[in-house]
């Protein structure tokens, strides 16, 4: 079986997404038949999702929605993307200050566009970050939190490698 590419596409500006994104891309790192990616959204282009497998998506939750980054790597990505990962696996985390459905509503309407496949549900984390002050200041996702990312990307990686997805 051929080695496969795991791209996880982020996006945060206070630390919790990413820190969500390394604890997956660690996990799936234990995976010897996958290579992990992980790149910031602002960085991430079609040509990655092209070259990839399968994928992650970490992004936070801004008024209610996906934040502006991760949809403007999507808005880059689309069309070109559109038609060429058909039934690719994929997951979503969303670092929610209250809630983060929306979000995910949203980047999950992404996916089905591109015809990506679910593997999982949604992951959302709340930091409960309601006043201007909290929402601005660094995050610190709690452990349980990490290691339900982690779960996920190695869960992820896994069937990859196995070629279950």
């Amino acid at each position: 079986m051929s080695r496969k590419t795991l791209l996880i596409v982020w996006h945060s500006l206070t630390g919790g997404s990413r820190q969500m994104a390394e604890a997956a891309g660690q996990a799936a790192q234990a995976e010897p038949d996958v290579t992990v990616r992980l790149l910031r959204a602002a960085d991430a282009g079609p040509d990655d999702v092209l070259a990839a497998d399968g994928y992650l998506f970490a992004a936070p939750e801004n008024l209610a929605a996906l934040a502006g980054m991760m949809k403007d790597f999507f808005d880059r990505c689309y069309y070109p993307v559109l038609g060429h990962a058909n039934g690719r696996p994929y997951a979503a985390m969303i670092c929610a200050g209250s809630d983060g459905g929306n979000a995910l509503r949203q980047l999950e309407r992404i996916a089905t566009g591109w015809r990506l496949r679910p593997i999982a549900p949604g992951l959302i984390v709340c930091t409960h970050a309601q006043t201007p002050e909290r929402i601005l200041a660094p995050k610190t996702i709690c452990a349980r939190d990490l290691a339900r990312c982690a779960e996920l990307g190695a869960g992820l990686a896994a069937g990859l490698a196995a070629g279950v997805f």
